[in-house]
């Protein structure tokens, strides 16, 4: 695998390093040597898939709260989508910035998502299917989110949403600690 890394600590584009023969190819997509050595420990406890029907569905921006963060591999298997992850740790120099990338099946590529930030995602074609490895399990009591249009963070998105859910669309303003 090909880690890229993005201005924010942690967040990487995880690209395949594909073996191509006449059949097509074979790729590792996950290792959690590998993702250790690149400063993202995650030990996938959880498989998510998220099926969206329609083109400019809006799911986000989603995370989960201490003591259970839950880091997250990221890759779209059908269709695309442009997925953002947001830096909440305080401790971060990347602080309320934001990170956005295409994802799409052609490419293969992942987005790997550090404990601590949140994450969303908007879809740009109809039929967009993701795949999501956690690092940790889903703790509904701890699950947390951002509204997607805040503007302390201000994430320039493709396109309108034209289907959001009225929780993702109801979270209040974000209130960012002073600036370290």
């Amino acid at each position: 695998m090909n880690f890229r890394a993005t201005e924010i600590p942690g967040v990487a584009i995880v690209e395949l390093d594909k073996l191509l023969d006449e059949r097509g190819f074979f790729a590792r997509s996950f290792c959690t040597s590998e993702f250790a050595d690149h400063g993202v420990p995650i030990e996938a406890v959880q498989c998510n898939v998220s099926v969206n029907t329609l083109r400019g569905t809006l799911r986000g921006m989603h995370y989960q709260a201490a003591p259970k963060p839950d880091p997250k591999l990221v890759r779209c298997i059908r269709g695309t989508m442009y997925d953002v992850a947001v830096d909440l740790r305080p401790d971060s120099p990347m602080y309320c910035r934001w990170v956005g990338v295409e994802l799409d099946a052609a490419t293969h590529r992942a987005l790997l998502i550090p404990a601590g930030c949140a994450h969303g995602f908007l879809t740009l074609t109809d039929d967009v299917e993701v795949l999501y490895l956690m690092g940790a399990a889903y703790d509904p009591e701890l699950a947390r989110g951002v509204r997607w249009d805040d503007p302390a963070f201000a994430i320039a998105w493709p396109c309108p949403p034209t289907a959001i859910s009225e929780r993702d669309r109801g979270y209040p303003d974000f209130a960012p600690q002073a600036a370290r």
